[in-house]
């Protein structure tokens, strides 16, 4: 495993995370503990998660237990790391409705500091390294997002804080009040980036780079549209994992273009993607989301892969997609009502 430093944080992070946003539905409950255990063994020392991660009825599908009857991720993940946590930097979310109420969302004070608690509890540690504002929050004053951020920090619930699917006039924004309040900025921005997913490479990467700041790519493989034929063609691939639509002409256009030239160059397509994108300027790892350790094998042979190709071979890579972008978030935030 490669490692790579986390903004001006001083944290080495794996350049591979392992992602846990289905901890419960894919890996199921009893594979857990195996998994981020295969996880370990390779390297990887970064764990992703969220506070609606796992047990809500979005991620329902055949052949699982209902979102009822499921734990949350925070909860599979804390119930097996024991004297592991010390070995991983571990991050959390908050933001997205968890519950009925009007006040079980967004960015306020309130919110944060009861949904890290709430999250402390699940995970049975007593702080997360990195604290995510998972999306923005139209309702809340950013200054008092940040403000409380800051203060979580002095808490000791949160080494750092991050933020997760901004805008760039909005990270700016937040740099901005952390410098004239003398608050502690965000170590990073986590992003959806992939070959065929380019909008970050607009406006959020030059800002990354002008301020030392390092992104967290999600869904690397377009939710498995660069996995493969196999993996692009499951029940659940792609924004039907949240309830969305298929993969458009376009997408599938650059998903066969690039199976040909992994087989012209002799590797899996998704080991090409993942190379592709942790090669990226100022990308520190991308999250994966494998449902065993064998997937999760074949994420890390591209790490290795992203140091051999060459700079024509990675060209040819960025050429793909480029007419296959996803437009649309994962899944956007509900509006408040």
């Amino acid at each position: 495993m490669h490692y790579s430093t986390l903004g001006t944080s001083g944290m080495r992070v794996s350049r591979l995370v392992l992602g846990t946003a289905l901890f419960g539905v894919a890996p199921v409950e009893r594979d857990v503990d195996s998994l981020i255990g295969a996880a370990l063994d390779i390297g990887i020392n970064a764990i992703d998660t969220a506070n609606a991660y796992g047990n809500l009825p979005h991620f329902d599908r055949p052949g699982v237990p209902p979102a009822a009857d499921r734990k949350s991720a925070e909860e599979l993940i804390g119930a097996v790391l024991g004297s592991r946590r010390d070995d991983i930097i571990l991050s959390t979310k908050a933001s997205e409705p968890v519950g009925p109420g009007v006040n079980d969302r967004g960015l306020s004070r309130r919110h944060l500091f009861e949904q890290l608690d709430h999250s402390l509890r699940r995970l049975r540690t007593d702080h997360v390294d990195i604290f995510y504002a998972h999306h923005p929050d139209p309702n809340t004053p950013l200054e008092q997002t940040v403000a409380a951020l800051d203060d979580l920090i002095r808490a000791g619930k949160t080494r750092s804080w991050a933020l997760s699917t901004f805008p760039a006039w909005q990270t700016m924004h937040a740099l901005w009040i952390s410098d004239h309040r003398n608050l502690l900025p965000p170590v990073c921005l986590q992003v959806r980036y992939s070959m065929v997913a380019r909008q970050v490479e607009t406006e959020i990467i030059p800002v990354a780079r002008e301020f030392d700041l390092s992104l967290i790519v999600f869904s690397p493989l377009a939710g498995g549209l660069l996995a493969g034929r196999v993996a692009r063609e499951r029940d659940w691939s792609g924004e039907k994992r949240w309830g969305g639509g298929a993969f458009t002409p376009s997408q599938l256009a650059a998903a066969e273009e690039l199976d040909a030239l992994g087989s012209e160059w002799g590797h899996d397509p998704a080991e090409l993607a993942l190379a592709w994108v942790i090669s990226r300027p100022t990308v520190a790892a991308a999250i994966v989301g494998p449902e065993s350790a064998a997937e999760l094998a074949r994420s890390a042979a591209a790490v290795d892969l992203a140091a051999q190709l060459e700079p024509e071979q990675l060209e040819r890579l960025s050429e793909i997609g480029r007419t296959g972008i996803i437009e649309a978030a994962s899944r956007p935030p509900k509006p408040v009502k």
